[in-house]
């Protein structure tokens, strides 16, 4: 039903919207006036609330389980094979930053340790150019992307999230580039210029 397509879009568009704001140096920045060096636990608590809301909205989603394609057995077990290339690039690529950091529980560390300056905001950020990072600007999503692709049975509920996410992977990359800009400067502008956005470049030599 269309009226079911679109509730869905509206919940992920309205998860995107606020897991942006949430994430905006602005907000950090009008939080670290309020809650000074104890902004060392927002990075968790943001990455919990955004978890468990986005749980909350896939379970009450609309379901419309009209098929649009049925890979059949034994084809469908080559599904794995994108599958399980996603999920080993999702892993190679966050080899390439630190994952406590990225959680929010080396923020937490720092700060029972007095080690945390309220000047890092949520998160010490690290410009990575090396490894996946030198095919896609954000290669967790062009992986995230392979293995939502990856389903042997597409019906038309999940062909609206994974059409959901991708924009919301874009979409939100945007914004997080604005930022790295502010942070980086001019080395995140060269990088910008030389490594696509999240689909790798494909050369071919005749």
């Amino acid at each position: 039903m269309l009226k079911d397509i679109l509730l869905t879009v509206l919940l992920i568009s309205l998860f995107g919207i606020s897991h942006s704001i949430l994430a905006s140096l602005w907000v950090k920045q009008k939080l670290k006036n309020i809650l000074k060096e104890k902004i060392a636990f927002y990075r968790l608590s943001y990455n919990l609330i955004s978890i468990l809301s986005l749980i909350i909205i896939l379970y009450f989603l609309p379901e419309d389980n009209r098929i649009i394609y049925r890979i059949q057995k034994p084809y469908s077990y080559l599904m794995l094979i994108p599958f399980l290339f996603g999920i080993y690039g999702v892993y190679i690529s966050s080899k390439y930053f630190s994952v406590k950091e990225f959680l929010g529980i080396s923020q937490i560390e720092r700060y029972f340790n007095k080690n945390y300056s309220s000047d890092e905001l949520d998160e010490r950020l690290t410009l990575r150019i090396d490894g996946p990072y030198r095919f896609s600007r954000h290669p967790i999503y062009f992986f995230s992307i392979i293995i939502l692709l990856s389903i042997p049975v597409m019906t038309v509920s999940r062909l609206t999230l994974v059409i959901c996410f991708i924009i919301y992977f874009y979409i939100g990359s945007i914004y997080e580039e604005k930022k790295l800009v502010k942070i980086f400067g001019q080395q995140y502008i060269n990088y910008q210029k030389e490594v696509p956005r999240i689909f790798p470049k494909i050369k071919i030599h005749l």
